[in-house]
């Protein structure tokens, strides 16, 4: 899964997308990475990254980081072309 745009689910860190740029053991390295603070029109993460979100204007994305270094990941799931289409689409959530 190195080089491909995946969701990461971390132990206490919460979900990010992103390209997974290296992992080992549980520590790992996104780039282009987008928390996944709240998503809605997706029943699961395995869904968002099958097929995006139905939703997006319900969704809570913040806005993208060069790189997280991620530590206790727990899961990996590679996104299709459709699902980083919606995700990226998902407008910059603010405060």
């Amino acid at each position: 899964m190195i080089g491909k745009y995946c969701i990461i689910r971390t132990y206490s860190a919460g979900v990010f997308a992103g390209f997974l740029e290296s992992i080992e053991g549980k520590v790992g390295t996104v780039t282009a990475a987008r928390r996944i603070w709240y998503w809605d029109g997706a029943a699961s993460l395995s869904q968002l990254a099958m097929e995006g979100t139905s939703k997006p204007e319900n969704c809570k994305f913040p806005c993208e980081v060069e790189s997280v270094l991620l530590t206790e990941i727990i899961e990996v799931i590679p996104c299709t072309d459709k699902a980083i289409e919606s995700i990226k689409g998902v407008a910059i959530w603010k405060k």
